[in-house]
């Protein structure tokens, strides 16, 4: 062995670093299913949140998405916004969203952030930052107007709202499962819930519900599921009819067969194996 190899090599600086791959961005916040739903699924939504940047503790409102796809904006009263939905930059969206908050509480009143700076492996994760003694509960809106608050638009302005509240997919919290949500698309509604479990271990509750035929939500049919932000979401497709509190009851009776399925801890039968890669074979990941 040479003597250039027996150097020893600087370690290199984590500020020079791209971050490292988080599969479950959000894990170690409480209440991580709204996290994720606020991420993928629901539309517009806000929640409030506590954080502390460098000894200085503040406020803001996580909301899903911003006026011109804006990671933040900073308003003329002090209110600070900071959105879920816009693009990340690395394999941590955690970063990323704290790296935009950090920055717009640093810009002056009346700025919006209009690109997130890149985070690198030194960057803070929200769970650096954010109060975590109070789990996030998203607020679902039927459109935007939380964008503007009590100012007034001009007719333009006021046109451009107007078509985004119309783009938004209506969405309703279901009162069981935690993060449970109603939704329409076109002329179809479904029902897609967030799980907080072990997405292996949930896909195979569902994989023993689906096998014992007691898989669907009411008369609603179990589509299969998604992977996003490391979570299962199954999706159930609904009677379009049915106004969205008529899922209430049926959701809590899912939930109780659920729980049931994920307790069991037996191997998973040849019927069960099936079901279960049938899931697997359809699933999707989304980001």
């Amino acid at each position: 062995m040479g003597k250039a190899s027996r150097r020893k090599k600087a370690p290199k600086d984590p500020s020079a670093m791209p971050p490292p791959y988080a599969r479950r961005p959000f894990e170690g916040l409480p209440g991580e299913t709204e996290w994720v739903a606020m991420r993928e699924i629901v539309p517009a939504a806000t929640a409030r949140v506590s954080y502390q940047i460098d000894g200085l503790k503040g406020e803001a409102t996580i909301a899903t998405v911003l006026p011109l796809a804006w990671p933040a904006m900073h308003r003329d009263n002090g209110d600070l916004f900071v959105a879920l939905q816009a693009g990340g930059t690395s394999g941590d969206v955690s970063r990323d969203i704290a790296v935009a908050l950090v920055a717009a509480a640093s810009t002056e009143p009346g700025q919006p952030l209009e690109r997130t700076p890149a985070a690198t492996a030194s960057s803070p994760r929200l769970q650096d930052l954010l109060d975590t003694d109070t789990p996030l509960k998203a607020d679902v809106h039927d459109g935007f107007d939380f964008w503007v608050g009590e100012a007034e638009l001009d007719a333009n302005s006021a046109e451009s709202l107007s078509r985004a509240n119309e783009a938004a997919a209506p969405t309703v919290r279901l009162d069981h499962g935690g993060s449970a949500f109603w939704c329409q698309i076109g002329d179809r509604c479904y029902v897609r819930w967030v799980l907080p479990q072990d997405d292996d271990a949930a896909t195979n509750a569902l994989a023993r519900l689906s096998a014992a035929g007691r898989g669907g939500l009411g008369d609603g049919r179990l589509l299969g599921a998604f992977r996003a932000c490391g979570l299962l979401v199954p999706v159930w497709e609904v009677d379009a009819q049915a106004e969205a509190a008529a899922w209430n009851d049926p959701m809590a009776d899912l939930v109780s067969r659920f729980d049931d399925a994920f307790a069991e801890d037996t191997p998973l039968t040849a019927q069960e194996r099936s079901a279960r890669n049938g899931f697997v074979s359809r699933q999707i990941t989304l980001r």
